[in-house]
């Protein structure tokens, strides 16, 4: 899942806890099928989501799942981390739109014998009238803590820019009853305010202790709204940030 960690002997990638493989697939991307019940995909009420993707015969187990879900509002102010279920040839799951608008679906998935992959649709509530455009909206910076069900996250970084290495240091309080969430110390997911970059990611050093450190490369001069997940005596807890990221 992370092509950039490299070992000379067997054992398990220091970031995301996955068992490390002899050599790295090319990339190859695979299709991905997303199709609605009902199809004209009401908000307020449990709707199904069904996922399939026709060249793949068999996916990895990643983060203790066959395929995670995430689903996000265009003006980036919701997010969902879910998981479909194996159906027939494909997944599905059942979920509820908040609200009229359009939404980011993202399915993250591991085929057998490639390498790890996201894919994408935009699509939009029966209630809604309006563009794409319109549902977009300039995010103001807030990188200010961030208070969760039960915890309080704070974020400290360099400058962002463009194209290099940037480090997030995540500061949690308390500190006691931290635990791995699907088999990740957190898990980070970024999207552009244009709904253009999405990138999942995991932290590079993490041990259970106060301070969970990734180091992220934002592709863009643009703003970018950075949900984290963290889990603490049971409680998943979900935070977001908005990281304006400029050239020097």
């Amino acid at each position: 899942m992370d092509p950039d960690v490299r070992r000379a002997a067997p054992g398990r990638c220091p970031k995301c806890g996955m068992k490390l493989v002899e050599h790295t697939p090319d990339f190859h991307e695979y299709p991905v099928h997303f199709s609605f019940i009902p199809a004209t995909i009401p908000a307020r009420v449990p709707i199904q989501v069904q996922i399939h993707v026709p060249d793949v015969s068999a996916f990895e187990v990643m983060h203790e799942k066959l395929l995670h879900l995430f689903i996000i509002s265009a003006d980036l102010q919701y997010f969902s981390h879910e998981h479909p279920v194996v159906d027939g040839k494909g997944f599905s799951h059942q979920t509820i739109l908040p609200r009229d608008g359009v939404y980011k679906v993202i399915a993250d998935f591991y085929p057998r014998g490639g390498v790890p992959q996201l894919g994408e649709t935009l699509v939009s509530t029966a209630g809604w009238k309006g563009s794409l455009a319109e549902s977009i909206r300039t995010l103001k910076p807030d990188v200010t803590p961030q208070r969760a069900v039960n915890l309080m996250v704070s974020l400290r970084m360099e400058k962002p820019v463009p194209g290099r290495k940037t480090l997030l240091f995540f500061d949690l309080s308390p500190m006691d009853g931290l635990q791995q969430y699907l088999g990740a110390w957190a898990h980070m997911l970024m999207v552009s305010e244009d709904l253009t970059d999405t990138v999942h990611e995991h932290p590079s050093i993490a041990d259970g202790s106060g301070t969970v450190q990734f180091d992220v490369f934002f592709a863009r001069s643009t703003r970018y709204r950075v949900w984290v997940q963290f889990q603490r005596l049971g409680v998943i807890n979900t935070v977001a940030f908005t990281i304006p990221v400029e050239a020097l």
